[in-house]
């Protein structure tokens, strides 16, 4: 089974564990690890291959959004945020179309794990992109974007300001003052909110790639014209 390749083959890192210092796989058996690993549904929610949760489900993967506020610490200003949630069959045509309210030309940065020692990131950047270029480009590696747990990317327009984020765990999170248009994108995807949400990142959780995703992590790089000059996050 691929994705099982990839957990055991293949993994780069476990996240810092946010429930204490003792793993919930930590006397989990072989078995019970690939049945654990090879879950991809939840209910009506189907994940993707980039990441799974503790094995003792502290977080049960849910399909809605929720609002959330981001602490400027420099400006001491509070940022309105989206933070959804989706269910692998919709995912990724839900980012495309939640890219399209940022305007015509934007700025975008891709993020990558696959070298990273310990935590942290790295971020490659493109300014003054057009719109119907970078999502032609998105479009020939939707699995990479949405299946390998060592890529992200993130679209913005600084003039409105807003960002959307495609993170590591395949949450889409969108910043910014007047995001009434995401809501709205969301809700036609019947994606809808739920104050209560919880995500996958706040619980342990592993995350799954590949030498082939990072092989085209490289190639999407370059076809998106960015310098292999990496910022760490």
């Amino acid at each position: 089974m691929g994705l099982l390749k990839d957990f055991f083959t293949d993994v780069l890192h476990e996240e810092e564990q946010a429930k204490g210092p003792k793993s919930s796989f930590e006397h989990v058996s072989q078995g019970q690890l690939e049945t654990h690993l090879g879950m991809t549904n939840y209910g009506d929610f189907t994940l993707t291959d980039a990441v799974r949760p503790s094995f003792d489900l502290k977080v049960e993967p849910r399909q809605g959004y929720r609002h959330d506020v981001y602490r400027d610490e420099d400006s001491q200003a509070n940022m309105p945020v989206l933070m959804c949630a989706a269910s692998k069959e919709r995912l990724f045509e839900l980012f495309i179309e939640m890219v399209k309210p940022l305007g015509k030309v934007v700025d975008v940065v891709l993020e990558t794990s696959h070298t990273r020692e310990g935590n942290g990131h790295a971020d490659l950047y493109r300014e003054h992109m057009d719109v119907p270029v970078l999502l032609s480009t998105l479009w020939d590696y939707e699995d990479l974007l949405t299946n390998d747990g060592c890529t992200g990317i993130a679209v913005l327009n600084p003039s409105i300001p807003q960002e959307l984020q495609f993170d590591e765990h395949k949450l889409l999170i969108v910043y910014g003052q007047a995001l009434d248009a995401y809501e709205k994108i969301l809700r036609s995807y019947e994606v809808h909110r739920h104050d209560d949400l919880r995500f996958i990142t706040e619980a342990e959780h592993v995350h799954s790639s590949s030498d082939k995703f990072a092989d085209e992590f490289e190639e999407l790089r370059m076809r998106l014209g960015m310098d292999a000059v990496y910022d760490m996050a």
